[in-house]
């Protein structure tokens, strides 16, 4: 038996858009189990109880790529990581499928090869590096190859995760992006992430409410998100760090000192009294990326 942990993510990185994502201490546990014959998928949702599942079809795919068989598998998954809320769940059944192949075939693959799978299964590499990695990834599709590096994070850090009780579609948070942009806008957003990237490691942390700030995608995509300027204006009074859109949303991520112990129950009186409900989680960055542990 084998088992894959791996860690939430949270890609587009305030300005980093399709090439910045950080890894954070929420978990998916996926679980592989050799049978006779014949799929089994054990999961919190029976919609995902079938071979359209999205860690089973990595598997098969990794297991193609490697010339492996094996007579049947069992999967079962223990989920934390909510669907569609840009928190990367998708990564994670990718990962979680391309690893629990590999290890079943005696680990053939490198973790070079197994993230350009999980890319090419993904289509881009922001939610996936991080995933497998851990830590702050920068990363990027060169032709057919995968370039990707860690980025120091100064300690004292904390991730509030902002999540509502409704999904956003990676497909639909899509389409509402415009097909050309303004000079002065990726002008904006290359400086920004020059001084995000900064801030993070070197721990000057104030600088973040600017060097999180974004014009590539969070203007389009925040219409689709009832309440989300009210949301960040909220973050703001309560003296967050920054904020910005996780993923493609609807989650919002606040970052705050992590001493503030009181910066979510401040947040969580004022979401209260909007239309959604929002769940707060305090997150912590996950350093190991994807774990893997064999027997019982």
């Amino acid at each position: 038996m084998i088992k894959v942990r791996v860690p939430a993510t949270s890609a587009n990185m305030g300005p980093g858009f399709d090439s910045i994502g950080i890894a954070l201490s929420l978990y998916n546990t996926f679980t592989f189990e050799e049978i006779p014959r014949g799929v089994e998928i054990i999961s919190y949702d029976e919609r995902f109880n079938n071979e359209d599942n999205l860690v089973y079809l990595s598997m098969i795919k990794t297991m193609e790529k490697v010339g492996h068989k094996v007579g049947g598998i069992r999967i079962t998954i223990e989920s934390e990581i909510p669907v569609s809320r840009g928190l990367g769940s998708s990564a994670a059944c990718i990962i979680g499928g391309v690893l629990g192949a590999n290890e079943l075939a005696d680990s053939p693959l490198t973790k070079d090869e197994i993230l350009k799978i999980a890319t090419n299964i993904e289509g881009h590499p922001d939610n996936v590096a991080p995933a497998l990695f851990g830590g702050l990834v920068t990363s990027i599709m060169e032709g057919k190859e995968i370039l990707h590096n860690q980025i120091s994070v100064a300690k004292g850090l904390e991730f509030v995760a902002l999540i509502p009780d409704l999904t956003l579609s990676t497909s639909r948070a899509r389409s509402v992006l415009p097909k050309k942009i303004k000079y002065e806008d990726a002008v904006f957003n290359v400086s920004r992430v020059a001084l995000m990237i900064s801030a993070l490691s070197n721990g000057d942390f104030q600088l973040l409410k600017y060097g999180l700030q974004d014009r590539l995608h969070q203007p389009y995509r925040s219409k689709l998100i009832p309440d989300f300027n009210m949301i960040m204006d909220i973050c703001i009074e309560n003296d967050s760090l920054g904020t910005f859109l996780s993923g493609a949303g609807p989650t919002v991520m606040a970052l705050t000192n992590d001493f503030d112990g009181d910066f979510t129950n401040r947040l969580q009186k004022k979401l209260n009294n909007l239309r959604n409900k929002w769940t707060i989680k305090e997150l912590k960055i996950d350093q190991q990326g994807s774990v893997i542990f064999h027997g019982d």
